[in-house]
């Protein structure tokens, strides 16, 4: 999600009629494969993924800011670390605000990421999002090469994870218990659309092999938990709404029909659960008849909030939990049986977590 004070709507919409997109040399990514990249955990002394089939991993979103309300809630995690330890993260997209990094070397890794995360020493799963590809205004996507600063950055740390654009992680190894399978649909719901470069294109080179990657993925997973993981969200209650409805836009591909029907050809009634950001909420809503049994769960608060606003859906739509007002993050614990979810909110002067939600989710 964006904080540009530019007024959204009315960029993307100006965009839109301009044509306006950001031509980028088209330029292989590195895209993943079925491997396992669990193997490579002890390369670079990264801190390796769990071997246990009781597993507690952090949910976080929309954090990469460096500003107090970011170490806030890294200090409430550091917290809750101390007493229940925390067995790996996701980082849920928007990792480097406003823009992205500049380079591989760029400082901002460590102001936005390792600095505030100082402690919590575990791998850290991490997805792209609009604003880590930005090109001319903060979140407009438009410069999807940047994304890849983000993967070069994988070797140079022991935390981040990302192997890829996209990628998956078995957990653990053998005979894993849940497999996140990390994806990028940055390219399909851009503010500043790539155009005129068919690699990146809604039906290009890029996104065809991640759908063929994900089908192939899924399909021989023997993972119990299959947990799709993607900055945009499938669904929302937040002020970006529904995947085709993103912003309120009536224009393709701004408006997410592209993300809509990747979700729903290649996600919903597959994979169990979709976890997201960009929202800068919490969310935890129940399954529709579109989801096909899938639910979806929103935590892009850990730096931000949305000062209460809400989308079209917030006040028809089912739901578990959702909270619009304040920072936070959420932790799932999960083993072969069943997965839980908590949710806490952060007092962003004191530094005080409060437990907001706990339930099994299955």
């Amino acid at each position: 999600m964006e904080s540009n004070p530019i007024d959204r709507r009315k960029f993307l919409a100006r965009a839109a009629v301009t044509g306006a997109a950001i031509p980028v040399a088209a330029m292989a990514s590195g895209t993943a494969n079925a491997t396992d990249f669990n193997n490579a955990a002890a390369d670079n002394g990264k801190f390796p993924f769990p071997a246990d089939n009781d597993l507690r991993v952090l949910l976080t979103g929309d954090a990469g800011t460096g500003t107090p309300a970011q170490w806030a809630v890294a200090d409430a995690i550091r917290e809750l670390h101390t007493r229940e330890a925390l067995s790996m993260a996701l980082g849920l997209g928007d990792n480097i605000y406003e823009l992205g990094p500049n380079g591989v070397n760029d400082g901002q890794f460590a102001a936005k990421f390792e600095d505030p995360n100082h402690g919590l020493d575990f791998p850290w799963a991490m997805a792209l999002g609009n604003h880590d590809n930005s090109a001319v205004f903060p979140g407009d996507g438009g410069w999807l090469l940047r994304g890849d600063d983000e993967v070069a950055y994988h070797s140079r740390s022991r935390r981040w994870w990302m192997p890829s654009r996209y990628y998956s992680v078995r957990v653990p190894e053998e005979n894993p218990v849940v497999e996140f399978f990390v994806l990028d649909l940055n390219p399909l719901a851009a503010s500043l659309p790539p155009l005129f470069v068919q690699y990146w294109a809604v039906d290009g080179q890029y996104m065809n092999e991640q759908r063929a990657w994900l089908d192939a993925a899924i399909d021989a997973s023997p993972a119990k938990w299959k947990i799709a993981c993607a900055h945009h969200p499938y669904l929302s209650n937040g002020s970006h709404g529904d995947a085709g409805e993103y912003d309120g836009m009536p224009i393709e591909p701004m408006n997410g029909v592209h993300a809509k029907r990747f979700f729903e050809e290649h996600v919903v009634g597959r994979c169990q659960l979709i976890l997201s950001g960009h929202d800068h909420s919490m969310q935890v809503l129940e399954p529709t008849i579109e989801s096909k049994g899938t639910r979806q769960i929103v935590s892009g608060a850990t730096a931000k909030n949305s000062h209460g606003k809400t989308g079209p859906r917030a006040d028809d739509r089912r739901t578990l939990f959702q909270n619009f007002t304040d920072v936070g993050f959420m932790v799932m614990d999960l083993n072969a049986d069943e997965v839980r979810l908590r949710t806490y909110t952060v007092d962003i002067a004191t530094g005080a977590s409060t437990l907001a939600f706990d339930r099994r989710l299955v």
